[in-house]
């Protein structure tokens, strides 16, 4: 598995044509408590840059961009319900969504972690 990085500072870990996707620890930390998340539901299909969902904290509003084009094989529910578990662990069990990647090519328009540090340094 591979994971990479985006400006907006999301992530993306792939396994084949798989993905997970989620915000990163630099996200969550700067919104600070989120309060609200919106996600699509399965079987909705994207372009890279699309927005696909919304996260609210008690600070700001932050759009979910897709890092790669794909279509969702299932969106993390209970952060619906209970969102700030988002603030708990983004980059583990609190990811946003699983997804089928369409356009692997793209996946190497992203950063890797050394790249994504020094961006946030």
């Amino acid at each position: 598995m591979i994971t990479y990085y985006t400006e907006d500072h999301e992530w993306i870990t792939v396994d084949g044509d798989m993905a997970t996707i989620g915000i990163t620890n630099h996200a969550a930390e700067q919104l600070g408590e989120v309060v609200f998340v919106e996600l699509q539901g399965a079987g909705e299909t994207f372009a890279k840059g699309d927005e696909i969902g919304v996260v609210e904290s008690v600070k700001a509003a932050s759009d979910i961009y897709a890092p790669v084009a794909g279509e969702i094989v299932e969106a993390n529910e209970a952060l619906v319900d209970t969102p700030a578990e988002l603030n708990e662990d983004p980059e583990g069990t609190s990811w946003l969504y699983k997804i089928k990647v369409t356009a692997s090519g793209e996946l190497a328009e992203l950063m890797d972690e050394d790249a994504y540090k020094a961006l946030i340094d």
